[in-house]
């Protein structure tokens, strides 16, 4: 990982309205109007915010805030408890949206493809106050959206499908070691495969410590091995899922018995 860096909350600043000037002395005014689509929860900005990056200069974003859209941060509905929409990391998540879609104004000669701004996401953040490891976590959640959802990068067709199938092999691979060393807990036995050798056959409390243990040293490895520079996205996503695992299975579940009931309901009030 990088050296920690040292928060800097005015290197955010107000942009100005949308026929103004940026104001550097300003602290930043986040003027939010929701869209009238209710259908999607999207939001324009009355004011552009400024960001002074420690390498790249000004940014501006974005450069008309009145056809500028944004949904705040973009999680899972099953994640906000880990991740909530607004919070400090707002600004931060503002300017991103702003780069990624190339609404900003920057210097003359200055290029920001995706991969880099994910990495003045991840500075901003840290100038907001967000705390380690949620910045951590988004950044890497953003650089997975890069992998995948990302057409203008110079990255080579083949430098782009290692990546997504990086991705892909280690989420394969740390769900199918989460899900083999659950049973192994309960001492249920998978033919041909069996348990998972870190646990055996010992006291549940031995068990469990060192499926605990499991979880952090073998999405550790996958990620130094296989994920090059973004090593620390690789260690974060494999360890976040496996820690995670359980937690987001019974949260996706109890969210699909909810969204059931809604339409059974909705279905049967409806004349």
């Amino acid at each position: 990982m990088d050296r920690p860096l040292e928060t800097q909350a005015r290197r955010f600043y107000d942009g100005g309205p949308p026929d103004g000037q940026p104001d550097p002395t300003s602290p930043p005014l986040i003027v939010l109007e929701r869209t009238l689509d209710m259908s999607v929860e999207e939001f324009r900005m009355g004011r552009r915010l400024g960001y002074r990056d420690r390498e790249l200069g000004q940014l501006l974003v974005p450069v008309d805030p009145t056809t500028f859209t944004t949904d705040l941060t973009s999680v899972p509905s099953i994640f906000l408890w880990l991740v909530p929409r607004t919070g400090r990391h707002l600004p931060a998540a503002l300017l991103h949206d702003g780069l990624v879609r190339g609404a900003f104004t920057a210097a003359p000669g200055v290029r920001i493809d995706r991969e880099r701004a994910d990495l003045v996401f991840r500075a901003a953040m840290a100038d907001t106050g967000t705390g380690l490891i949620r910045r951590w976590l988004m950044w890497t959640a953003v650089t997975l959206g890069t992998f995948f959802q990302d057409t203008r990068s110079p990255w080579s067709a083949a430098e782009r499908l290692r990546w997504r199938v990086t991705a892909i092999a280690t989420v394969l691979v740390v769900a199918g070691l989460g899900v083999l060393a659950t049973l192994d807990l309960f001492d249920v036995t998978v033919p041909l495969v069996g348990g998972v050798p870190w646990m055996g056959d010992r006291p549940w409390w031995v068990e469990l410590l060192t499926g605990a243990l499991g979880a952090i040293v073998i999405p550790v490895v996958i990620g130094l091995v296989g994920w090059g520079r973004f090593r620390a996205a690789g260690m974060i996503l494999g360890v976040a899922l496996a820690l995670l695992l359980h937690i987001t299975v019974a949260l996706a579940l109890l969210t699909g018995v909810y969204q059931v009931a809604e339409r059974l309901v909705t279905r049967a009030t409806t004349p």
